[in-house]
């Protein structure tokens, strides 16, 4: 997995480098996110990693079954790709894409897991403290997982802070089992 998030990277910052020297980043976000949803796609990803076709073929059915969803520069991207056999990093290119958008725009995806649902005030709340926490702009999902049995989890990227009753009950299960 490191090493081909290290494979993908180069090509992640040339296509953000050139979607935001275009002033494009919305519309290569876009294009990037259906050509990573049509990859994953078992017969797709199945076709794109078979090594007895060529490359070409690879990256003109890639572009042809996302149709007009991807604009010129997106499909030279993919072109581009193919000719180093680098069709298969695609959805880490992607992910890394994405991350140095949210980097440049100043926002983090949160995830917050909740016993009960939240009402809308208690989300803008949370989003208002985690946003002056983070002092990024906040893009909050919430859902609802009654197996916490109260309290909440947060997760944006590596950090996690799991404030719910059963992850509770664990610690203390672990520090009185050892």
């Amino acid at each position: 997995m490191a090493q081909l998030t290290t494979l993908a990277r180069p090509y992640a910052k040339a296509a953000f480098s050139n979607a935001e020297a275009g002033g494009q980043l919305a519309a290569w976000s876009k294009g990037l996110a259906v050509l990573a949803a049509v990859a994953r796609q078992t017969r797709v990803a199945g076709f794109l990693s078979d090594p007895s076709r060529n490359a070409g073929e690879q990256a003109r059915t890639l572009i042809d079954l996302c149709g007009n969803e991807i604009d010129t520069t997106v499909q030279n991207f993919v072109l581009v790709l193919a000719a180093n056999k680098r069709l298969g990093l695609l959805t880490d290119i992607v992910d890394l894409f994405e991350q140095f958008k949210a980097e440049r725009e100043r926002t983090v995806d949160v995830d917050v897991v909740t016993a009960f649902p939240m009402d809308a005030a208690a989300e803008q709340q949370l989003s208002a403290l985690l946003k002056n926490k983070l002092q990024r702009e906040v893009k909050l999902s919430t859902r609802v997982d009654s197996s916490l049995i109260g309290g909440v989890i947060v997760r944006t990227g590596d950090t996690v802070i799991d404030s719910s009753i059963s992850g509770r009950l664990k610690k203390l299960a672990e520090v009185m089992s050892a």
